[in-house]
């Protein structure tokens, strides 16, 4: 029979520890996030999937306004700020950089409170202040 060494024990027991410490997760931020990346990856059906009954048109226009751009995310980051009745607001750090004709325009958003709403089981973007 093999013995195991104490100090593989130690190692361990704090690694399951430090694993366990991590921040928990935050449905209402991380659909926010998934949104905006299939914004970004032009994908309708994701974003449909993702958008409340309500919004999902909204959020179909938005990605034909960024049809004619390449587009891509940078540094993204979404945090839930608080709830409202049934709604959870969420900010984002980071910006989409859309690119037309070599020419760079960067869209920030922080500038906008995503409005997440929980309709049968699952989080869903409901529009933005």
């Amino acid at each position: 029979m093999q013995k195991t060494s104490p100090m593989v024990v130690v190692i361990f027991i704090a690694i399951t520890l430090l694993s366990s410490c991590g921040k928990a997760p935050d449905p209402a931020a991380k659909v926010v996030e998934d949104y905006l990346i299939a914004l970004v990856n032009k994908d309708a059906n994701a974003l449909s999937a993702l958008s409340c009954a309500n919004w999902e048109s909204n959020s179909l226009l938005e990605l034909d306004s960024l049809q004619a751009v390449a587009t891509k995310l940078e540094n993204l980051s979404c945090t839930s700020t608080g709830t409202d009745g049934t709604t959870t607001h969420v900010i984002c750090q980071g910006k989409i950089n859309a690119t037309y004709n070599s020419e760079d325009q960067l869209l920030d958003l922080s500038v906008r409170t995503y409005q997440v709403v929980k309709q049968g089981g699952e989080y869903l973007v409901c529009g933005y202040q």
